[in-house]
């Protein structure tokens, strides 16, 4: 690695990159769960699946108000 490289860093994931990353793959998790559920094609998992569409929807609330919160705060960046 020349010395050059070196002194080259990547920009540093700020907390919201990094919170709607983890609310992205909370989301992820909570799809794959809920395949899982359908998957197994039970009529005792009413209850279940109902649970799921609940975690899921949440979740993806989350991944939209982070989502959001990101873009203005790209926006204000951006306009510095």
């Amino acid at each position: 690695m020349s010395k050059m490289e070196k002194n080259i860093s990547l920009p540093q994931v700020t907390p919201i990159e990094r919170e709607t990353e983890n609310e992205a793959h909370r989301l992820i998790e909570h799809i794959e769960s809920a395949l899982s559920v359908v998957a197994v094609r039970s009529h005792n998992d009413i209850d279940s699946i109902d649970a799921a569409a609940d975690r899921i929807e949440r979740a993806s609330h989350d991944v939209v108000r982070a989502l959001r919160e990101l873009a203005r705060e790209r926006s204000a960046t951006e306009e510095s």
